[in-house]
This record gives C-alpha cells, sequence and structure tokens, in this order.
C-alpha cells in the first residue's frame, strides 16, 4: 500500500517522498539508481541525490526498486513492445508485396492452402486467413537482437525526479490540491482522490471544494469515516449515493443503485430532509435528474422513516406527485417569449446560469437598450461567477469573432467530439468588446500578485485546463487546444494494447494533410509506406499485449498536418481492454535503437475515453518550417467495426480544421494578465541559476535551486492557476 501511494505522489508530482531508512553510505548505490533512471528518460535532482547517498545502500536499494517500477510505467515501459517486421522501420515492405509473401506462405501451407484457394477463386481474400499475417512471427528478444543499441542524444527528454516532504506530508497536500480544485478532474484523477480522500477524510480540508464530482468523492469518504457530510444541493447526495454505487458521480452515465446499508440510507435521507427543510425551493433541482431520483428512492425507502418527512417530497417531485417549478423551465419560457429583461431578471439570482446564457441573450435582444441590459447585468454577475466560468466565457466570445459558417467542435464530457458549422450571427463588435474587457478586468482582479515571475517561454502556448477532462492522464501531456514544439528530425507514434477477453485489433494510422485539410497520403496497414513514413506492420490480436509503430522523416514529408489516429478494427473498446494508451518519440536523424525507445518519449496517454476512433494530436508545420503539436484528446464515434483512415479522412479533417482554427486561452493570456508594474517579469533559459528569493514560477518542467517558498506551477498542477 505504501508504494502504491508514493507512486501516486511521483505520478501526480514528479517529486518522491523523503526516502526512509538507516543512515549509510548509500552514495554509490544512489549513482547506479540515477544511471538506471536515464535508461527510461529520468534523473534524481542534486538534493535528491544527497539525501539518498546519506542512506544505507539497502534503503537506496528498496527506494530504487519501486522508484523504477513507477516512472517505468509513467513512460510505457513497463510491457514488452514487439514490432511485426523485425527491422522496424528499416526494410518495411510494399503493401502489396508483404500481402503476396503472406499468400505465397499460405499456399505452401497444407493447412491453408485449401481455403485461401477458395478464397482467390471467388476474388476475395481475407488477411486474417493467412498464418503469417497479423500475428508476430518473432520473439521480443529476436526483435532487440536484431536492432542497434540506441545511440544517447542531447535532444532526448529528460524528466527530473526532485526530492518531497514525508510521505504523510506530501499525500494531505495532494489531497487538498485535488479536493479544493477549482475546476472538474479527470476520471483518473478522480480515483487517486478517492484513494487520497480514503485516507484523509478526517484530516486537513481544503476551504472550499467547488467541483461537485470532488465533493461527492470526498463525502464517500466522510460517511465511511462518520464525518459530516458536505451538501449545498439535493443532487449533492444523489451524486454521492453514485459514489456509494460505484456509478457516474458527474451524472452523464446512468447508475445501477446498489442495495445501502441502513446506516446510509438514513444518512442521506438526513442529508435531504435537512437541505429541502432549509429552503424549500432546492426541490426544484429534483427536475434535472428525475429518473435518478425515482430509482434512487427505491433504494432509500423514505416511507419508512416519518421523520424526514422534507426528504419524502424529493421523490415526490421526481414520481410527478408534488409539483416544484424549475429555475430552468420559468428561463425556457421568458426566452421563448423572447423576454430578454425577464430573463436578465430572473438570471439574477444565478449568476453562472447568467454567463452560459450571455450568447443567446444578446442574440436574441430587441435593440442596444436590451443589449446594453445584458452587458450590465454581467458586469454585476461577474464577482460571482467561478474563475472557471469567466475563463470558458472569456474564450468563447474571443472565437466568436470568426466568420458564421466556420467549423465549431463540439466535445462533451468524456472527449466524444463531433463538428457543425457555425451558424449563428455575428454579435456586435462593440458589446463583444465591452464584455472582454470587464471579463478581462474581473479576472486581473483574481490574479495573485506574483512578485517576481520566472517563466519558461516553451510553457506560453499551454491551454489552460478549464477541465480536467480535456487532458488524458498520462506523462507529458497538456490539455486539449495547447500547442507544444516537435523539435526532432524524426517523429514515432506508438499504440499499446492489451485485450481482456476478446480478440482486439487497433490500427494506428497517420493521415497526412495540405495545408487546405485536403488528404495527401496516409500511413496505415493498408499502406505500409508513404512520402517520408513507415509502419511497423498490422498486429490483429493482444492477448499477450501488441504495439504498432509509425516512424516519419519530417523533413519528407510534404504536408502541413500529420494527425495520428487509433482506429478499432475489431473487439473491446478503449475502456473495455486491460489496457491501451498511446504516445510519441522524437529522434535525431542518425538515432537508432529499439522500436520503442523510453528515453527519447515526449508523450504518452492513456486511450480511456468513448468511441471507436481516437485522436490524441495533431503535428502542423508552421511557416518557418519548425513542426508543432496542438492538442486534440477527442474521441469520434466511428462505427461499430472496421474502422479505418481511408474511411473517417473526412470527419477527420473536419475535427482537424475546428480545433486548429480555434483558439485556446492560455498560460499567455493570464500571464499578461498578472503582470503589471508590480510584477517583474524574468525568462528562464533553463541554463542560467535560478534566483536565491522565493518566485512564483510557471513551466514544463521545476528547475533545480528554486528557493523552498516558492509557487511552482507546472503542467501537473496547472490548474492551480484558474482563479477560485
Amino acid at each position: 500500500m505504501a508504494h502504491s501511494l508514493e507512486s501516486l505522489v511521483i505520478r501526480h508530482t514528479h517529486r518522491l517522498p523523503s526516502p526512509q531508512g538507516f543512515a549509510g553510505d548509500g552514495a554509490g548505490a544512489a549513482r547506479q539508481f540515477d544511471a538506471a533512471l536515464t535508461t527510461v528518460g529520468f534523473k534524481l535532482s542534486g538534493e535528491l541525490l544527497e539525501r539518498l547517498s546519506g542512506l544505507s545502500e539497502a534503503a537506496v536499494l528498496h527506494t530504487a526498486r519501486r522508484t523504477l517500477r513507477t516512472v517505468s510505467e509513467m513512460v510505457g515501459d513497463h510491457v514488452r513492445h514487439n514490432a511485426y517486421f523485425i527491422d522496424f522501420p528499416a526494410n518495411v515492405p510494399d503493401t502489396e508485396e508483404f500481402w503476396m509473401r503472406c499468400v505465397t506462405e499460405a499456399l505452401g501451407d497444407g493447412g491453408s492452402r485449401g481455403k485461401v484457394l477458395t478464397q482467390l477463386a471467388h476474388g476475395v481474400l481475407d488477411l486474417l486467413s493467412l498464418p503469417t499475417y497479423g500475428r508476430y512471427q518473432h520473439t521480443y528478444e529476436e526483435m532487440l537482437a536484431a536492432q542497434d543499441e540506441l545511440i544517447a542524444s542531447a535532444g532526448d527528454r529528460v524528466t527530473v525526479l526532485h526530492l518531497g516532504r514525508d510521505l504523510d506530508e506530501e499525500l494531505t497536500g495532494l489531497y487538498l490540491a485535488l479536493a479544493g480544485s477549482t475546476t472538474p478532474l479527470g476520471e483518473d484523477h478522480l480515483r487517486d482522490l478517492k484513494t487520497l480522500a480514503g485516507r484523509c477524510a478526517l484530516g486537513p480540508q481544503p476551504e472550499s471544494i467547488p467541483v461537485r464530482e470532488n465533493r461527492a468523492v470526498v463525502n464517500e469518504a466522510r460517511l465511511v469515516a462518520g464525518a459530516d457530510l458536505l451538501l449545498d444541493t439535493v443532487t449533492d447526495v444523489l451524486r454521492l449515493a453514485c459514489a456509494l454505487s460505484g456509478g457516474d458521480v458527474t451524472l452523464q452515465e446512468p447508475t445501477r443503485f446498489r442495495t445501502l446499508p441502513r446506516p446510509v440510507r438514513r444518512a442521506l435521507l438526513a442529508g435531504l430532509d435537512a437541505l429541502v427543510a432549509a429552503d424549500p425551493a432546492k426541490l426544484a433541482d429534483v427536475h434535472a435528474h428525475r429518473e435518478p431520483f425515482k430509482r434512487l428512492g427505491e433504494r432509500l425507502h423514505p416511507h419508512e422513516y416519518p421523520r424526514w418527512p422534507h426528504a419524502a417530497e424529493v421523490f415526490a417531485v421526481a414520481r410527478g406527485e408534488k409539483e416544484a417549478r424549475s429555475f430552468d423551465s420559468r428561463l425556457e419560457e421568458l426566452l421563448d417569449e423572447r423576454d430578454v429583461l425577464g430573463a436578465v431578471r430572473l438570471l439574477r439570482s444565478a449568476p453562472g446560469k447568467l454567463f452560459r446564457a450571455l450568447d443567446l441573450l444578446l442574440r436574441i435582444a430587441a435593440g442596444q437598450e436590451e443589449r446594453d441590459a445584458v452587458v450590465a447585468a454581467a458586469v454585476r454577475a461577474a464577482p460571482e461567477v467561478s474563475g472557471r466560468v469567466v475563463l470558458a466565457v472569456r474564450e468563447h466570445f474571443h472565437n466568436r469573432e470568426r466568420q458564421t459558417g466556420e467549423p465549431r467542435i463540439f466535445v462533451n464530457r468524456r472527449g466524444r467530439g463531433w463538428v457543425a458549422p457555425d451558424v449563428r450571427p455575428p454579435l456586435p463588435a462593440a458589446d463583444r468588446d465591452r464584455l472582454t474587457a470587464a471579463l478581462d478586468a474581473e479576472l486581473r482582479r483574481r490574479l495573485p500578485a506574483p512578485g517576481r515571475l520566472l517563466l519558461d517561454p516553451d510553457v506560453l502556448d499551454v491551454a489552460l485546463p478549464l477541465s480536467g477532462r480535456a487532458t488524458a492522464a498520462g506523462l507529458g501531456v497538456l490539455p486539449r487546444g495547447s500547442l507544444s514544439p516537435a523539435d526532432g528530425e524524426r517523429l514515432r507514434f506508438f499504440v499499446y494494447w492489451k485485450q481482456t477477453e476478446r480478440r482486439t485489433d487497433y490500427d494506428l494510422s497517420a493521415l497526412l494533410l495540405h495545408a487546405d485539410y485536403s488528404t495527401d497520403s496516409w500511413l496505415s496497414y493498408t499502406s505500409l509506406k508513404a512520402v517520408g513514413g513507415r509502419h511497423s506492420g498490422d498486429v490483429t490480436e493482444a492477448p499477450d499485449g501488441a504495439s504498432e509503430f509509425i516512424d516519419l522523416s519530417l523533413d519528407r514529408v510534404r504536408g502541413t498536418f500529420i494527425v495520428p489516429q487509433v482506429n478499432i478494427y475489431a473487439g473491446e473498446g478503449f475502456e473495455e481492454v486491460e489496457e491501451s494508451f498511446f504516445g510519441f518519440m522524437l529522434r535525431d536523424g542518425e538515432q537508432r535503437g529499439r522500436p520503442f525507445e523510453p528515453r527519447t518519449v515526449r508523450m504518452k496517454s492513456e486511450l480511456r475515453g468513448p468511441g471507436r476512433v481516437a485522436l490524441p494530436l495533431v503535428f502542423r508545420r508552421e511557416d518557418d518550417g519548425r513542426w508543432r503539436a496542438k492538442w486534440l484528446h477527442l474521441y469520434l464515434k466511428g462505427v461499430s467495426s472496421a474502422n479505418r483512415v481511408e474511411e473517417n479522412q473526412v470527419s477527420v479533417s473536419k475535427v482537424v480544421r475546428a480545433v486548429v482554427t480555434r483558439e485556446y486561452l492560455t498560460v499567455r493570456y493570464l500571464v499578461g494578465l498578472m503582470s503589471d508594474d508590480t510584477t517583474a517579469v524574468e525568462w528562464w533559459d533553463g541554463e542560467r541559476p535560478v534566483p536565491d528569493e522565493p518566485v512564483m514560477y510557471i513551466g514544463l518542467e521545476r528547475p533545480e535551486g528554486l528557493h523552498p517558498d516558492s509557487r511552482v506551477i507546472t503542467p501537473e498542477n496547472l490548474r492551480d492557476l484558474i482563479p477560485g
């Protein structure tokens, strides 16, 4: 258990909780540990190396074994990555040549010959019927023996592990950060919060838990620990019931409620009763989730507890036996009547809903007087709206400057994306400008005065994580819409998957697009070689795990965009397989090495989303010839089977265009708001020593030697930049 908790801290913070053990001379073992870390692209900070050197050799080796397991998994090196073509990327055959070779070998196999001849006579050939197609023809060890050793390069990734505090302090700090997050967490982070809450529910708590899903996870732990529940609305109780049943606390997916123990039923009913008794208007919230409330009522048996009559009213409203007119129904009625002023008056009591309705209110306003009233109401309400919503609305209005008819991307909470033309009429520029100026002023008021601000320029184009679901779990992963450089001569994608029960075939592909988003070419199992690229070969089942790779020489690519994708051809979805992840590596032109070399991995992200086509990111050639990645984290619905790059190129092209042309709020925007006469902004190039005094540092990696009182913001805790 201690190892899993330590691993959790390393993954989230890139800090190793202060190693424990007897004092001794562990310097030699510590240096060996550091050398082993470099093989997977990590290293010890000077402070951590010094700490380990003062421990016994046994303590260092114990720490090294646990840590190496963790970082290997972070980068994807905990599994064996074999390639179908043993010499990949060398000696990859032409597709037709390869298929003919498989047919020839099948005809020489007595067990397959008759079946293949019958297929050929009918003019249709099933590649899976060929004994040598889609299944590794060599062992992992044989593949390693056929590959050259990797030549180390100055461009290889190095991720520094820093010395942390004691494990308990690190866990408490991480719990407070996740529980008090101002933005929703992704599924992996929610699971980690559940683990931490079970340990920290009775300890220090964040000042507030603004995100409802986080509150549900914390309430589950508090209920088990016997602590008071944190409830504001009846929906908080519904989310808690979902958590107790192992369901979806976001309420996006239906939950099958379990039979709950009597003490738990009493706690939930008492919570509902107290909420409604204090404010009967909260019954109106039931309408948004009537069906789940009805099913929950069947499990809680409120009729058995007459002492909590107000709790019974919740379920009466859900069944339609008691009237409680919802806020949304009153608002909808006013909007249908185009009563903008009436809607504004109603929305004054719900600032968040007002902000989400601003675009519609401005579009249906009858004239300038009504638009002025909408803008004035927004300005008054701004201080009461969460920072995440203010930023989201600011980004929305910035993108409203685009022309009508441009593609518009829609993404649901689980990452499912789709595109539609933007048919909304334009907003008057003056009204839009007044709103954005007011939002800028409100955000500037909330942001801290950083004093001395130390900036890594590579972080400026990282998009603000307005939702944790806009970022997949993994290493080196940035939020959707972020831009990051891809400096290297060779770009290599990889996907790994391991099926749970059924034969599962994932196909790694890359679509190459021109500047106008039309197709240039693609790489896939049907096109093993294209200009500048090689595919490692099709693997069609993964009972023991399977990997596919695509290698591209960037100077030979003709197009403007490179779009890697993972298509589910057959079998289990991304959320059904035992494990699946995607990533990319960058290498210098002369670097050889295995198909998978952990120290060259720049990004590894989990594939856990809806849909049958995954689009992790897109690479774009800039005007100066350099390549940059724009992060997508999207899943397309696809079809139930046989998804192929040839069939989805049009839909993928539309999605890429919609995301590439959309402008996301980035760290650059917030830094601009924070920079004033009282802020000293310095740029950090990774070479100069850091200041001796406390600073606020924002960058992709934490530098060594920062003053202990410095505030450090890296992608791992970028959500801390979002004001409350």
